[in-house]
């Protein structure tokens, strides 16, 4: 036999060598022999060489030991797993509080050059010295935000970088060689699974100006303040009487006490507080904040019937600890303690002041967060952290529905922004924050969703802006990805558009021609395509001039092909031929009819009226084809809370993504 020929010095063992080599179960010690067992004491694998070493070890089999360490693997992934959605939230959550304190920041500067502009040279100095003031204010917010935002990073790079390499150990085959590797896995899952981080902003976004004109000759070298806290809602409080029990037609009182990131009592007053109490039927009860100036406030309302309620305290619209709070309102004869004399002394103070906005009286105030004029009361649908998915309207206004909540469920939303509306009744919604679009019928009933977070073709970072084509196709604008993305009807993707050219698309519209619009926020400039992707043309660049704009969000376009983009932070509605050459302007800041306080969504109707969104104001307004306000669409039953796009249903009705509140509404329209 010639099968094997063997060098002269080989031996038995060798041939055993070469009948059974060295394995993925080989043993650790003897590699020509196969390890079948394993040792709980010494964590490793035994051949039948080893045994008698560890006779007085408890010892299994090494099947058994493998199956039983991947069971134990498979669970500490699925734990840390349940990570990567609470830090996605985190960061979106961050990043939001980061872009509002931005824009907050860009609408404060605009502010004060526009206030100096008339002022005589000596203001100059003043001016310089507000201005750096307000980079240096906005640089210390910006750093925290800046560096949560990092440690968040990282932390989901780390769980991330993990737990691809733990599922790929998973996807290989189960063995003593890779043993230490999967041990040392699972000690890293082990310690990201109670790694800390920052889920809470550390920040807020606030950054206010008060302008006092009053005795300006004799106060120049003091003029002007930036206004800010470091309070955070996660860490400020409440107490006092009024928390948990009223007594019936009795004011009560809370004590808000703020708090920085790290606990510490704020020391300053002018912070967005929002106080609300619920009746059992969802109505609201009014009240009055009053600012100490030192950080604390108090809150003084008065419930006219008995019953069950529930006191939400937020700020800058995020519960404070414990709230919504459980409050208990009896009749007098049978309260168990009567009303204090400090309670009574401060609900006396509080009945005669005006209610504290965070503004000094007669102060020019800029840099609100939208909806914050409303007085102890702002809005309904979340209060109460059980808001149902489609509620119709209680009050007789132009509400015929609403669909939503915070969440990132179907029919759930996190800053939806863009609103589109097909001729074939559906009804499209960009949600920003959840990277994906949600269509619904004209009657609010949810049809299908799509969109996979990515920066690759085919997925969604940032989805802003949504249009429908003739064709049918869907047409969307991502802001982070800067390109726009076409899908089809079904929500199969097709081709993406101005990659290499836009800087951070915002809207999206389609003209008679069937050309895309689309409204770059961060260039300041209109570009139009074809559908193929080619450049017609664009126009516009930063600035307050006719054809320039600052911070521009949507557009709309009407029958006679013209486009019509709002100006955010110009604060007004132009309108231009496909060329661009300017046909009409119209707005001016301010609170009254036809003004704006940073317009957001646009739409026409058949006859040729404008519908703007009215961000800053939380309004709708309704304005003909020159520019002359008409009407309001009537919001007073569910207040709107910073509205972003909206459209004209193929019905007739006006639909608008209420982003502060998470929901969409639709309006009864009539032309």
């Amino acid at each position: 036999m010639e099968a094997h020929q063997h060098s002269p010095d080989s031996s038995s063992e060798e041939c055993t060598v070469l009948e059974a080599p060295p394995g993925k179960n080989s043993c650790p010690q003897h590699a020509a022999k196969v390890a079948d067992v394993y040792c709980s004491a010494c964590e490793c694998a035994l051949c039948s060489d080893c045994v008698p070493e560890h006779e007085e070890h408890p010892t299994v089999a090494l099947s058994q030991a493998l199956e039983h360490h991947r069971i134990i693997l498979q669970e500490r992934l699925g734990a840390v797993q349940t990570r990567l959605p609470q830090i996605s939230d985190a960061l979106s959550f961050v990043k939001e509080i980061l872009h509002q304190l931005t824009s907050q920041r860009g609408s404060i500067e605009e502010d004060i050059q526009s206030s100096f502009e008339d002022l005589h040279k000596q203001l100059d100095v003043r001016k310089s010295v507000l201005l750096m003031e307000l980079e240096v204010t906005y640089g210390l917010k910006q750093k925290v935000l800046q560096a949560q935002i990092d440690r968040l990073l990282r932390g989901d790079e780390d769980i991330s970088s993990v737990c691809t390499q733990t599922e790929e150990a998973l996807a290989g085959e189960a063995c003593a060689a890779n043993l230490q590797v999967e041990r040392d896995l699972g000690e890293r899952l082990g310690e990201l699974a109670h790694l800390c981080l920052p889920s809470q902003p550390e920040e807020n976004d606030q950054l206010d100006l008060i302008l006092e004109t009053d005795g300006l000759r004799k106060s120049i070298h003091n003029l002007g303040t930036i206004l800010t806290t470091s309070a955070v809602a996660s860490q400020s409080e409440a107490m006092g009487a009024g928390l948990e029990q009223s007594i019936v037609g009795h004011p009560a009182s809370v004590t808000i006490v703020t708090r920085d990131k790290s606990g510490g009592a704020c020391k300053s007053g002018n912070a967005i507080l929002s106080a609300e109490v619920f009746t059992p039927d969802g109505s609201i009860v009014d009240g009055e904040i009053v600012d100490h100036k030192n950080g604390t406030y108090e809150f003084v309302y008065t419930v006219p019937k008995e019953g069950d309620f529930s006191l939400a305290l937020r700020l800058y619209n995020q519960h404070i600890k414990g709230s919504p709070f459980k409050l208990k309102v009896v009749r007098a004869s049978e309260a168990e303690v009567e009303v204090s004399p400090s309670t009574t002394t401060a609900t006396n103070s509080a009945a005669n002041a005006t209610p504290s906005t965070g503004s000094s009286e007669g102060a020019k105030r800029r840099g609100k967060s939208p909806g914050q004029k409303k007085k102890g009361s702002k809005r309904a649908s979340s209060a109460l952290g059980t808001p149902r998915r489609k509620t119709q309207n209680p009050i007789e206004d132009d509400l015929i529905f609403k669909i939503g909540t915070k969440g990132r469920n179907k029919g759930e939303f996190t800053n939806l922004q863009g609103v589109a509306a097909s001729s074939g009744g559906r009804i499209l919604i960009a949600d920003s924050n959840n990277q994906c679009v949600q269509i619904f019928s004209n009657e609010g009933e949810f049809k299908s969703r799509f969109g996979v977070r990515g920066r690759t073709p085919g997925q969604l970072q940032r989805p802003t802006g949504v249009a429908v084509h003739p064709s049918g196709d869907i047409i969307i604008a991502d802001y982070d990805n800067k390109w726009v993305s076409i899908f089809t009807g079904e929500g199969k993707f097709k081709a993406k558009l101005g990659s290499g050219r836009l800087m951070g698309p915002k809207g999206v519209s389609v003209d008679q021609n069937g050309h895309v619009i689309v409204v770059d926020n961060k260039a300041c400039t209109v570009f139009i395509f074809q559908l193929t992707g080619k450049l017609i043309t664009k126009f516009g660049s930063r600035g307050n001039g006719d054809k320039q704009f600052a911070g521009p969000h949507f557009a709309a376009v009407n029958k006679n092909n013209e486009i019509i983009i709002t100006d955010f932070h110009n604060h007004s509605v132009k309108v231009f031929t496909p060329e661009g050459e300017l046909v009409l302007k119209f707005g001016s800041n301010g609170e009254g009819n036809g003004q704006f306080n940073a317009p957001t969504g646009v739409a026409v109707d058949t006859n040729g009226n404008i519908i703007v969104a009215d961000w800053g104001n939380s309004r709708i307004q309704v304005f003909d084809g020159s520019g002359s306000f008409l009407s309001y669409i009537n919001t007073s039953a569910d207040p709107l809370y910073g509205p972003q796009g909206l459209a004209l249903t193929s019905d007739g009705h006006v639909v608008v993504a209420d982003s502060g509140n998470h929901c969409f509404k639709v309006y009864r329209y009539l032309q």
